[in-house]
């Protein structure tokens, strides 16, 4: 913890800013999150265990792993995570993980099971499947935060979440998504939205928002602050934040690897 930071405080560490393609700049998108003890992993595709072994944590530390959706870029170090706890350090860990998704997830994780077999089994009591409701927004209550998700336009399973805690700032991941009205609703108020920008405003594909319509969705939502992130290597090439504030007048961040937030 950083001198002079709440005990409570919700802090933020982007791990990964970017995408399915390969980058020595930017890892998958990730998200670190810090919250009264919790420690949150949102979304888990490629180098994100590097990535927190850089920050100084341990995959044993991490309580809860949220996943967007099930494309590889945004699971696909799951399968390396579950298995490194076969190795006999597993005893560090002493909470249960709980691992979060939306609806399909159980089974999605069944089909892993039978790809990988028992690698992919984890000592009776070391990890719980949450599915969360992949057709309205959902809430679930921890000791440490209360999670709030909401079905987001990517894929069937999409899900965007927002995390609070009791000094009332919040956090929302959006995931992977298009122009969403679910995605509006959850955000409505928070402090920080970190919300995918995957490509600039003359690149629009279907499923992913560009940054004049990232800047709309915040806008809409009232939020206090935007991240963009999730971004292709074309947004490298053009003034992003430029194209974002043509729809907002708020607080921008473009998203880098080992950025830090704290509320």
């Amino acid at each position: 913890m950083k001198p002079g930071m709440k005990e409570n405080a919700l802090t933020i560490k982007i791990l990964g800013s970017g995408t399915c393609v390969p980058s020595l700049k930017r890892c998958s998108c990730s998200v670190f999150v810090q919250i009264n003890g919790a420690k949150l992993l949102f979304d888990a595709g490629p180098g994100v265990m590097i990535r927190l072994l850089e920050t100084g944590a341990s995959i044993f530390d991490i309580s809860h792993i949220f996943l967007s959706h099930f494309h590889p870029d945004h699971c696909a170090d799951l399968v390396p995570f579950l298995f490194a706890t076969k190795y006999p350090d597993a005893s560090k860990r002493k909470k249960t993980l709980r691992v979060i998704a939306g609806s399909g997830f159980k089974s999605f994780y069944r089909h892993l099971q039978r790809a990988y077999g028992d690698w992919m089994e984890p000592a009776p009591g070391f990890m719980e499947i949450i599915e969360m409701d992949n057709q309205r927004l959902d809430s679930l209550k921890f000791d440490e935060f209360t999670l709030e998700s909401a079905p987001v336009n990517h894929r069937e399973e999409s899900v965007a979440f927002k995390i609070s805690h009791g000094s009332g700032k919040s956090m929302v991941y959006s995931g992977d998504t298009d122009i969403s009205h679910n995605l509006v609703q959850l955000s409505k108020n928070a402090d920080i939205l970190i919300c995918e920008s995957a490509l600039p405003d003359g690149c629009k594909v279907q499923g992913h928002l560009t940054p004049s319509l990232a800047g709309e969705m915040a806008a809409r939502a009232g939020v206090k602050m935007l991240v963009l992130t999730h971004l292709y290597p074309e947004c490298d090439r053009v003034d992003i934040k430029k194209e974002c504030q043509t729809t907002w007048d708020g607080p921008i961040l473009i998203a880098k690897d080992f950025m830090e937030l704290a509320l």
